[in-house]
């Protein structure tokens, strides 16, 4: 297990190093959409749907982004791009799953709601899936090092926590939905989180390598929501009966698995990019 936990591990940091520096910005876009078609398979699955209703919902999701690219060619990087035209997907995309991640999701956490209702799933999914999406195609236009930066809070969050917990943890952060995971974990990863963007800030826009405090609200705030997203998936999956969302990636389960956080996290940095632009 272990072995091909490591050969997958390897194989899809190869992957996404090789999209992320390399592709053109068409191919970054193909690459995104795939992942996000995946992505949304996988939730199909969460919705308790069959093979052909999970494809399906896979095919629809990849036609979005299509019309999307088609019709905005500037917010996707495929043409030039001014500010308006991202700022105007934003205001579409990044704010209804900001909302929905600071005010929805810790309701439902706290509720345990099932997601038993379809046309609430599918409006879910798409609330999750599109702005990830989309937050990866166009904070990817700010430089392949800048998106690998901003992942990167993510992955500090998921290690710090793992560490932190493994050596201090005492109470449990949420048993019912992910029995694993500690208070003292999640403080870890928070100060993982907040010693790496101390650490870079000189690099921030200047509304926050200026501001000391806002960039500690911001970072703390980014640590939250990274767990709500786990935290999110992870219910799900329970109320499903699933171990993982799918077994795509051998040892690591599936993409949902994998960018759990960034569900959370990348719509809301996209939000904060936005408002930067001049």
């Amino acid at each position: 297990m272990l072995r091909t936990r490591v050969i997958t591990a390897v194989f899809l940091f190869a992957a996404f190093f090789f999209a992320l520096f390399y592709l053109p910005p068409l191919g970054w876009l193909l690459f995104a959409t795939a992942v996000a078609a995946v992505a949304a398979w996988e939730w199909g699955a969460l919705m308790r749907l069959g093979g052909s209703l999970r494809i399906l919902l896979a095919l629809i999701l990849a036609l979005l982004c299509a019309a999307i690219s088609v019709l905005e060619p500037a917010a996707v990087g495929l043409d030039a791009d001014p500010a308006n035209t991202a700022r105007r997907l934003g205001a579409y995309f990044y704010l209804p799953a900001a909302a929905w991640w600071l005010f929805a999701v810790p309701l439902w956490l706290r509720r345990r709601w099932p997601l038993s209702n379809a046309p609430l799933g599918l409006l879910i999914g798409l609330l999750l899936i599109l702005p990830t999406w989309l937050a990866l195609v166009q904070l990817r236009q700010a430089g392949p090092l800048s998106l690998l930066a901003i992942m990167t809070v993510v992955w500090l969050a998921d290690i710090g926590a793992y560490f932190a917990g493994r050596r201090f943890g005492q109470h449990k952060l949420a048993p019912n939905i992910s029995p694993g995971k500690t208070w003292e974990g999640a403080i870890g990863g928070g100060v993982a989180v907040v010693a790496y963007g101390f650490l870079l800030s000189s690099r921030l826009p200047a509304v926050l390598a200026d501001n000391y405090l806002l960039l500690l609200l911001v970072l703390i705030l980014l640590t939250v929501i990274s767990v709500m997203g786990d935290l999110f998936e992870s219910l799900l999956k329970r109320q499903a009966g699933l171990k993982d969302s799918s077994q795509v990636l051998p040892g690591h389960g599936g993409v949902l698995d994998r960018i759990d956080s960034l569900t959370s996290t990348l719509p809301l940095v996209a939000l904060l990019w936005l408002a930067t632009l001049p």
